[in-house]
């Protein structure tokens, strides 16, 4: 179908409904096919093709009737980003032993991996170093990894991943925050060492052809590059065979701190190391500007319509690579141009609703959600309405529509009263709500819901779940199309299934916009505790995952 004729398909006008609205399989699939069209070239951040989708979708949301919210109000919310890649000058690491013996040198792309710097043109950090087991300083959670180490001025070792054991979102997080306790202790630098099961899962050779690949970041409003601990001017990953070297004369034989990180809740104590090492590299910047797309439907409640729920999901991808020989355009179909159809599907449904809701809804396609949750990150530390009147976020993000679904799953709804809120309207959709099938990914830290949750917003994300051939769909398309050029409109994409999620969508958030009160967080749990421990919480009524 050419492409002024999907845009006029998803453009059209729709009849106003009496009662619940009617959800169109071919509009999912009109706006599937023009964003993941060769001519958008993948969407990658800050491209044209990307541009592109954004303007479509906001002329998507202006044609249904929503109100543009972005902070200027227009409808794209420019997020400034900013790109640092390796320059020309020495990139390497170089190891100098203790006691006289000559110095090992790594360059970059060999046993070492080393990050471009957003900050510092040249990168010249040279200290002792000091192994603190897996890098995590969490008493409370049972990981208390600095213990009687002084790190201040030093480079810090750290095994990768999180301690060995049951899956637990909270040990996810923590491994995420790894760089700021370093920092926080007074470090200068990380280095990340593998453990056996790193090693055996993730070969150092995948990891080296990373080695030059740039990195990103979202910008302030004052023109700075978010760095969440500046105070770590060199960040490094390391192969087993450098491992071994920087281990070479500890008290400890790596072989042994190995062996014991590699049991269940195995954490190996801390000590310094005897060599000091040097980190050398040069970065080069540049600034890129990528939109946010943000339509609003006002509540109908004079007091309630100051309160927000927001649907989003991300409409960048990987853009295109011109070395690849072949089909090189990473088009993303269900990665993520089915959330963003869908998404608008039910802006649509909203908007031509005779009853509106309560609450006011924000319908947000992110960008950069590729690089890192950077659009999302952006907006939920600027946002365009205050984020205490964000009550609640439902993430869409690669809604896997092979087949008919008959179940959903809410990442993270045991956290919150949303996930109640949200068994409810399945259950109105005659869709059953299942348990997290796969709690070793850690879904629930892993999407641009997350940047609200960090933010204390309960939040979650969305998809289709095991049931009815879901798991073997998931497992054959995670193994063979997920981030590949043929995620594209030739998958046998099952439309009813997109018409069907977006009913699901609709009724979620319709139950939370008209709900009495806002969702809350659960006494007692972690992530309302850390990031809204002044909010009102209220007794669990669902049982708590892993």
């Amino acid at each position: 179908m050419k492409l002024f004729l999907w845009v006029g398909l998803c453009l059209a006008a729709s009849p106003v409904f009496a009662a619940e609205p009617e959800f169109s399989a071919d509009r999912v699939k009109a706006h599937v096919g023009f964003f993941a069209d060769d001519l958008l070239e993948g969407r990658g951040t800050g491209t044209r093709g990307h541009e592109i989708a954004a303007r479509y979708a906001a002329a998507a949301m202006a044609g249904f009737g929503l109100k543009p919210a972005a902070k200027d109000g227009s409808w794209l919310q420019p997020v400034t980003l900013s790109e640092a890649r390796l320059g020309d000058g020495p990139v390497r690491l170089t190891i100098i032993p203790a006691r006289g013996g000559a110095p090992v040198s790594y360059a970059n792309g060999t046993e070492v991996s080393i990050s471009p710097s957003q900050i510092d043109a040249v990168t010249d950090v040279s200290a002792a170093m000091v192994f603190a087991g897996f890098g995590i300083d969490a008493p409370a959670q049972g990981f208390d990894d600095y213990a009687r180490l002084d790190v201040r001025g030093k480079i810090v070792v750290v095994l990768s991943g999180i301690p060995k054991g049951p899956p637990s979102e909270i040990r996810a997080h923590l491994g995420t925050q790894k760089t700021a306790m370093a920092a926080a202790h007074g470090a200068i630098g990380l280095i990340q060492v593998p453990t056996l099961e790193n090693a055996r899962l993730h070969p150092w050779q995948r990891s080296a052809q990373s080695a030059q690949v740039p990195r990103m970041t979202w910008v302030r409003p004052d023109g700075t590059p978010f760095v969440g601990s500046p105070q770590i001017r060199a960040n490094v990953g390391v192969s087993m065979a450098a491992t071994e070297v920087l281990f070479a004369g500890a008290p400890v034989p790596l072989a042994a701190v190995l062996k014991q990180a590699d049991r269940d809740a195995g954490q190996p104590r801390g000590f310094a190391l005897p060599a000091r090492v040097r980190i050398e590299a040069s970065s080069v910047r540049r600034t890129l500007v990528s939109s946010e797309v943000v339509g609003m439907i006002p509540g109908s409640d004079p007091v309630l319509k100051n309160e927000y729920v927001v649907l989003m999901a991300h409409l960048d991808h990987l853009g295109i690579k011109p070395e690849m020989a072949g089909d090189n355009i990473y088009n993303g179909a269900l990665d993520n141009a089915a959330g963003v159809a869908v998404m608008l599907e039910v802006a649509r449904a909203f908007a031509n609703d005779p009853v509106k809701p309560k609450r006011s809804l924000l319908f947000i396609a992110n960008t950069a959600e590729e690089k890192g949750l950077l659009g999302a990150e952006s907006f939920a530390n600027d946002p365009s309405v205050p984020i205490g009147q964000i009550v609640s976020v439902v993430d869409l993000d690669q809604p896997l529509l092979l087949y008919d679904f008959t179940d959903v799953i809410a990442f993270g709804g045991d956290h919150s009263t949303i996930g109640p809120a949200i068994a409810r309207a399945v259950a109105q959709a005659g869709v059953a709500l299942s348990p997290d099938p796969m709690p070793a990914q850690t879904i629930f830290v892993r999407s641009d819901h997350y940047t609200f949750v960090k933010r204390g917003v309960p939040s979650l994300l969305l998809a289709t779940g095991f049931a009815n051939g879901g798991k073997a769909a998931w497992e054959h398309y995670l193994a063979t199309n997920y981030h590949q050029p043929s995620d594209d409109m030739k998958l046998p994409i099952n439309w009813d299934a997109g018409a069907k999620y977006a009913r699901v969508n609709y009724l979620i958030a319709r139950e939370i916009a008209d709900a009495p009160e806002r969702p809350r967080w659960y006494k007692g749990d972690y992530f309302g505790a850390t990031f809204a421990p002044k909010s009102p919480k209220v007794a669990r009524t669902m049982p708590k995952g892993p």
